[in-house]
């Protein structure tokens, strides 16, 4: 026979020889016991001969998933890696706990497979005597046991204490809650601790706009007396509108345009998560300043027409008032 002939098979099954042999002496498995009785626990142990780059998968029960792990833990000694479960299973019979996969530097290792016998409790039920069901007895009532209801009844007496604080303390006057500072001055200054705390610089655009409208809304529900801050945008522009052209208070087009922009342009920094350029930062700042500027001498002009109107109305009722006087004399007469 030929030499060569010999030597293929020779070769090929030494080499499967070393791979096997590499296998089992990288990962290696064992268990305390493979019988035991229902409820009792086992141990099961794999240790694999390296430490670095060692993966261990999510163990694998039988079949029937009948055998769980209570605990597990992984030790080192030396440059070994011990994986110790502790199962129990509560349905008696045999069941085999399959291979577990194991990756050594991503390599596939697999342990043997175990068969675990699981028993029942024998119960004698001639030996041991039977016996009636005893009654409940009650245990006598302790301080500790009413001291969650102690609790609890303190907890409610501090909130009922509190709501009637609130609710029958001297309420403050309706006055007390108006600022003093008119509208007008308020937003102005509003506006300077805006640019003081520096907000764009540091990043905080969301955060900006925020203050930056509700200076705006504040301003034109406390100057005009329209609900600004409850107010969406289209909303507040539509009323503003048909304030402006019911009352005269001749607010220019742009103006009005400005005020949209400005809102708009906030809404979708705030909730769509826009980012404006520097330069648009600034325009929206000036427009929101322009805002208020305009806004306030138009709210100015049309209270003093207001006051006007009810000050000649007065004085027509009062030379209405005279004049029917008088002519009731001289029908006497």
């Amino acid at each position: 026979m030929n030499s060569r002939t010999l030597l293929g098979p020779a070769f090929f099954a030494f080499i499967f020889f070393l791979s096997s042999a590499e296998a089992f002496s990288q990962v290696t498995s064992r268990v305390d016991t493979t019988q035991i009785r229902i409820g009792e626990q086992f141990h099961y142990e794999i240790e694999v001969e390296e430490i670095q780059g060692v993966r261990l998968p999510k163990f694998e029960s039988d079949s029937l998933n009948r055998v769980g792990v209570v605990t597990s833990k992984i030790d080192s000694l030396k440059n070994r890696l011990i994986i110790k479960y502790t199962l129990t299973s509560f349905d008696s019979g045999q069941y085999v706990l399959p291979g577990q996969e194991v990756f050594v530097r991503d390599k596939r290792y697999l342990t043997d497979p175990v068969i675990v016998d699981v028993g029942t409790v024998p119960v004698d039920t001639i030996k041991q005597p039977m016996h009636h069901i005893k009654t409940i007895k009650s245990e006598p009532y302790l301080f500790s046991d009413y001291l969650n209801y102690f609790w609890g009844l303190i907890v409610a007496l501090l909130i009922i204490g509190v709501i009637l604080y609130f609710v029958l303390r001297d309420k403050p006057k309706h006055e007390e809650f108006v600022e003093k500072i008119p509208p007008f001055d308020r937003a102005k200054q509003r506006l300077q601790e805006l640019d003081q705390k520096k907000l764009v610089e540091q990043n905080r655009i969301k955060l900006y706009y925020v203050e930056l409208t509700d200076i705006v809304r504040t301003f034109i529900e406390r100057e005009m007396k329209i609900p600004a801050l409850e107010s969406t945008t289209e909303e507040l522009i539509e009323t503003i509108t048909d304030f402006n052209s019911s009352s005269n208070l001749n607010i220019p087009p742009e103006t009005l345009s400005k005020l949209r922009r400005l809102l708009q342009e906030a809404d979708l920094v705030k909730f769509a998560k826009m980012k404006p350029l520097l330069n648009e930062i600034e325009l929206h700042r000036q427009d929101a300043e322009t805002v208020i500027d305009v806004m306030h001498p138009a709210h100015e002009a049309r209270m003093k027409r207001e006051q006007e109107e009810e000050k000649n109305r007065i004085e027509r009722e009062k030379k209405e008032e005279l004049k029917k006087m008088e002519e009731e004399t001289q029908l006497k007469k």
